[in-house]
């Protein structure tokens, strides 16, 4: 594959406590995945990458007030929230897990809806900068990864899921989404993107 890296994003889609993390909200949804699939690994690899290279790197992160009086619950996944009680604004769960802690001008974008394009300003915020390629990572692969992804492939971004960077609660869900997403966007992996990035920056093959 080829990527332009002053063109291109990373999005990692709600690497959370609550959602990502051993003791979170959603733990007993997710862990035992993000944990096999190394996925927290995965993505720390791809935002490296990025970094390197000079890509920008962009967080989605969900999160409502501690009354939760934003949050609007017309699924079962966010029910599951307002039961749980989770992902309050100021709570340490809420926030990015450590290893993936966001760095100096690194973008990280808070919302109240399952995917990251309802109610923010991502789209004129990669507009503004030039951004044409997104590159999605995270939890869960057929909620707000699939959610967002789809959004921006409707938005006409070359859109591109690092399946090895992705997990769900099952590896058929997974599967499945991939599947679906197949038919909006490059499916690669983390070598793929890191190789690619790579041979832009230094013009020779990796």
């Amino acid at each position: 594959m080829e990527l332009d890296p002053r063109t291109t994003a990373v999005v990692a889609v709600h690497c959370q406590g609550d959602i990502v993390g051993p003791t979170g909200a959603f733990a007993d949804f997710f862990h035992q995945q993000v944990s096999e699939r190394r996925v927290i690994d995965q993505i720390a690899a791809l935002i490296a990458a990025a970094r390197e290279a000079g890509t920008p790197v962009v967080y989605t992160r969900v999160a409502w007030k501690p009354d939760f009086s934003d949050l609007e619950v017309n699924s079962p996944l966010l029910g599951i929230v307002a039961q749980a009680g989770c992902l309050k604004e100021g709570s340490e769960l809420a926030e990015i897990v450590e290893p993936l802690a966001p760095g100096d001008g690194d973008i990280v974008l808070t919302h109240q809806r399952v995917g990251g394009f309802a109610g923010t300003h991502l789209d004129a915020t990669l507009r503004d900068r030039g951004i044409t390629t997104l590159l999605f990572a995270g939890v869960a692969t057929n909620a707000s990864v699939e959610g967002t992804a789809r959004v921006a492939s409707d938005l006409g971004y070359r859109t591109v899921i690092v399946e090895d960077a992705c997990s769900a609660a099952t590896p058929e869900a997974h599967e499945a989404s991939i599947n679906s997403l197949g038919l909006l966007a490059e499916i690669t992996t983390v070598d793929e993107v890191r190789t690619a990035l790579t041979e832009a920056v230094t013009g020779t093959p990796a």
